[in-house]
């Protein structure tokens, strides 16, 4: 007599449908990445993408019908007057929690805007652009814990669906949606996939540049440019090393630098996470 194999219980594969919106960048349903237990992320739960500023009156009625609680914007105040405020949705709440300085690095950031080929090569050549992103996610790791404990907080009392962004919602989103990830026990080659998919041409932030001679675009230029508009794992890495050398682990930096209890923890995966059965 032959043993039957076991039955294993699959999740339905429910795709996402994901947009070309005209004026919002880098947008996309996190749902359906796996969990360390065997789960995965909810679809229509948890979103990402670029400001809201620029979205046409079609996007607008798009993100309106995803039924949205909040919208997380990371963008600080200078962020802000560059590209405006996020267009009002119906219905949704719109909380802005700034996970950068305006003062910090403006006169950086004026420099890659504004900034000749001989000042560029002298901030960002010879790896000093990869090195000042990397070392922006440690910051915003080790710097920010009650910016992303009052986000993770909110979703699991009541803000789901929810939608985060930041300016290119490549960095301060990615990371932000990293940290939500985390705490749900997605694993970690699924975030680091999710988070690189910001490099697919279609989504990448729009290079500005405010130098209009002929080397203001050049491919010297864009090539110093790169590292700063790229996503690229070392950078995620980063953050990642900096949990484990501030606090020994994820769940220390969980419970510890992010004060989310066991409860917490709990409601946020019943928001989140679906699994088989």
């Amino acid at each position: 007599m032959t043993e039957e194999p076991p039955v294993t219980q699959q999740l339905p594969q429910v795709p996402s449908t994901e947009p070309e919106l005209s004026g919002v960048r880098n947008f996309r349903d996190v749902g359906g990445l796996p969990t360390e237990d065997g789960g995965r992320v909810r679809y229509g739960k948890l979103f990402r993408s670029g400001h809201l500023a620029h979205a046409t009156d079609e996007d607008a009625a798009f993100l309106t019908a995803l039924g949205l609680h909040t919208v997380f914007d990371f963008r600080n105040s200078a962020d802000q007057r560059l590209e405006g405020p996020d267009v009002a949705l119906p219905g949704v709440r719109n909380v802005n929690i700034p996970l950068s300085d305006p003062a910090d690095g403006a006169e950086f950031w004026r420099m890659v805007r504004d900034g000749n080929l001989d000042q560029l090569r002298s901030i960002l050549a010879d790896g000093r652009a990869a090195d000042r992103m990397a070392e922006s996610y440690h910051a915003m790791i080790k710097d920010r814990t009650a910016e992303h404990s009052r986000v993770l907080h909110a979703l699991a009392e009541d803000s789901v669906p929810a939608l985060m962004h930041c300016a290119a919602g490549k960095d301060r989103a990615g990371l932000s949606i990293a940290v939500t990830l985390l705490a749900i026990g997605v694993t970690r080659e699924a975030i680091e996939a999710d988070y690189l998919k910001s490099n697919d041409p279609h989504r990448r932030y729009k290079v500005r540049r405010s130098d209009e001679s002929a080397a203001g675009m050049s491919p010297e230029v864009m090539d110093l440019l790169a590292p700063l508009f790229d996503a690229r794992a070392a950078y995620l890495n980063r953050a990642f090393d900096t949990i484990e050398e501030v606090w020994g682990s994820t769940d220390r930096y969980l419970s510890d630098g992010l004060n989310l209890t066991p409860g917490t923890r709990r409601l946020l995966r019943e928001r989140l996470v679906e699994h088989a059965g």
